[in-house]
């Protein structure tokens, strides 16, 4: 549900003439700001207090008017048990995008985790103003041959050969890209930059920095991912890769597990929160586009204690990602 209009300026007792000559992504940029809430990693199965979380959100979200909501993957397991966690968002009547997560399909399907949330394609595009926004689906394994698709789990078995974008989507989104003028921000739930995420990165990455030589601009300006549960950008080639914390927590593992952060009875109706470090707030962002540039309005938190030191983590990271509480805010120019 878009409610923002397209508003033409005109600058009075100016001469026609004296204006200069400006490529077509430089007069799109004149439009109207473009606003939405992003949210990623929520993981309605593993969190405690998810309801309390959700709630923060969505009000505050509803409360700044964005246009639309984004999110970016781990939503829940399409279970009847999280259908009112669902039915919950819905009922706001904010218009939200969805992608799938990896632990999506740890119960299920892509049909079937895309039927519960109301999801019609795995990828797909659509314009909001003067920005292109294009959603990915890295939850394939590659086994040389074929390409398949994550489902109950499989992804656990087969570390070596996950996190793939397939062929066929590979080809979309060069076709995507060449029909649009406008600028684009793509959305994933697994990174385009880190090693340990999509494993054929440098090929879509590629695809980008083609599109943006083809079109004599940046076309691609960032790129949003979750999935790692960190906070960090970084840019490569002109575009900005945009890591997205975790709504809930950052995953410790086995050799970090506490049981004495929450009660018995919490720790024994969520059997995995254990092995995370949650946050003590809701993390979330505003992303606002306006003047060519993203504006990211984030949330400072705190690890709930025993917090990363306490439990063993002294070098401020966990499988090679960067801890933290946060989602920092940013001004990028693009």
């Amino acid at each position: 549900m878009d409610r923002r209009k397209f508003i033409k300026r005109t600058v009075q007792g100016s001469i026609v003439l004296s204006f200069p000559i400006v490529s077509k992504a430089n007069i799109l940029s004149f439009s109207q700001p473009i606003r939405f809430g992003v949210s990623a990693d929520i993981h309605v199965d593993i969190i405690h207090d998810v309801e309390k979380r959700i709630h923060t959100y969505l009000e505050d979200m509803k409360k700044q008017q964005v246009d639309f909501l984004v999110d970016m993957g781990d939503f829940c397991h399409p279970l009847p048990k999280n259908k009112a966690i669902v039915d919950f968002w819905n009922s706001y009547g904010i218009e939200t995008y969805r992608m799938l997560g990896n632990h999506d399909m740890d119960h299920g399907t892509k049909e079937e985790f895309m039927s519960f949330v109301g999801m019609d394609q795995r990828y797909y595009s659509f314009d909001k103003d003067n920005i292109h926004f294009i959603v990915l689906d890295p939850n394939n394994l590659f086994t040389g041959e074929e390409y398949i698709p994550y489902a109950n789990g499989n992804y656990f078995k087969h570390g070596d050969q996950r996190t793939y974008i397939d062929s066929v989507q590979l080809e979309w989104l060069k076709k995507d890209l060449k029909k649009t003028d406008k600028h684009c921000i793509v959305f994933a739930h697994q990174s385009f930059e880190n090693p340990t995420a999509c494993r054929n990165r440098e090929e879509v990455r590629q695809i980008f920095e083609e599109a943006n030589k083809e079109a004599g601009f940046n076309k691609v300006i960032a790129a949003f991912s979750g999935h790692d549960h960190t906070d960090y950008v970084k840019q490569i080639n002109g575009i900005y890769y945009i890591q997205l914390n975790s709504m809930s927590y950052q995953w410790v593992g086995y050799n970090h597990r506490c049981e004495t952060r929450f009660t018995k009875e919490i720790n024994e109706k969520h059997g995995s929160l254990s092995y995370t470090i949650p946050y003590d707030r809701a993390l979330y962002a505003k992303v606002t586009i306006k003047n060519n540039k993203l504006i990211i309005d984030g949330i400072s938190g705190h690890f709930v204690a025993p917090g990363p030191e306490e439990v063993g983590i002294t070098d401020g990271t966990i499988d090679g990602v960067p801890l933290s509480a946060s989602i920092t805010d940013r001004k990028l120019k693009y």
